[in-house]
């Protein structure tokens, strides 16, 4: 397969992205198949359901446990350093074990990978469905379990800054996004460093800005404890910026990488079931060019 993209480089022709290159390095419509099997697709669905409400479970639960049972007062530096903690762990132990099927727990990144011709749009809609479906379920069921006590760490901008919170989640967002987009395998965040990179940066910027305004970089994370609080008066703020940052991010992306590689595209299958023994359910896998 390689010969034969050389071989349109050499003709004049560019190299085939996004659907193209997934078609072309997986050997056919088949693999294009696996991508937009029912069955699959309910997988990597119930992976982000269960990365996303996992995320804003132990956020929002956080942020009451620590108001609740946590002794005494803490400073905001000392909250915000607590839940940074706990959410980049969480984002690392979960990006560990679903990266392989599917671990944006951001819509952000989801609106980046669809930017770049990972993903179709049919999908990113469903994926924007459950992200956000699943954060609302994590922070209600924190608010189940111990009440709305610390806003459920709910992200908030400071008196009259609403404007200087959106600049400030599109950089922090930004920086988010163009590390995924440049470490992930396609939509997939299976390499063996990613993990490690997204938790380290969230914990430094959450760390940093959330005594200021939250340092969402994800919209759903500020969705679902807002609708826990039946509040969702300022979650434009962390929807706008996030936004922004991205689309900014997989420009830059473009600059410094290029699009989509074949390998990238057929990353975006996942992880398919095989079910039979027939040669139509050869893994994706063992059909990539070497």
């Amino acid at each position: 397969m390689r010969h034969i993209l050389r071989g349109e480089q050499r003709a004049g022709n560019p190299p085939p992205i996004g659907k193209a290159a997934l078609i072309a390095s997986a050997g056919g419509q088949r693999g294009y198949a696996d991508w937009t099997n029912p069955d699959h697709r309910l997988r990597r669905l119930l992976s982000e359901f269960i990365g996303m409400a996992g995320l804003t479970f132990i956020l929002s639960g956080g942020a009451a446990i620590l108001a609740k049972y946590g002794g005494h007062a803490i400073s905001p530096w000392e909250r915000g350093l607590v839940l940074s903690v706990i959410s980049g762990l969480w984002l690392v132990v979960a990006v560990y074990f679903l990266g392989d099927i599917s671990a944006h727990f951001n819509p952000a990144a989801t609106l980046a990978f669809a930017l770049r011709r990972d993903m179709e749009w049919v999908m990113v809609i469903a994926y924007w469905v459950v992200q956000f479906g699943a954060a609302a379920c994590g922070s209600l069921l924190a608010r189940a379990f111990f009440g709305p006590e610390g806003k459920l760490a709910a992200t908030m901008p400071q008196p009259g800054q609403h404007w200087q919170a959106v600049g400030f989640e599109a950089v922090i967002t930004f920086g988010l996004i163009l590390m995924v987009v440049n470490l992930a395998d396609g939509p997939k965040l299976n390499g063996p460093f990613v993990p490690l990179a997204v938790g380290a940066y969230v914990i430094a910027w959450a760390t940093m800005g959330g005594p200021y305004e939250g340092a969402s970089m994800n919209p759903a994370r500020s969705f679902g404890p807002d609708v826990a609080l039946g509040n969702l008066g300022t979650w434009w703020i962390y929807l706008i910026g996030p936004v922004i940052g991205a689309i900014g991010a997989v420009g830059v992306a473009y600059v410094l990488r290029g699009p989509a590689t074949a390998g990238e595209a057929t990353a975006a299958e996942g992880t398919p079931l095989h079910r039979g023994t027939g040669k139509e359910d050869t893994p994706v896998a063992s059909r990539r060019p070497r």
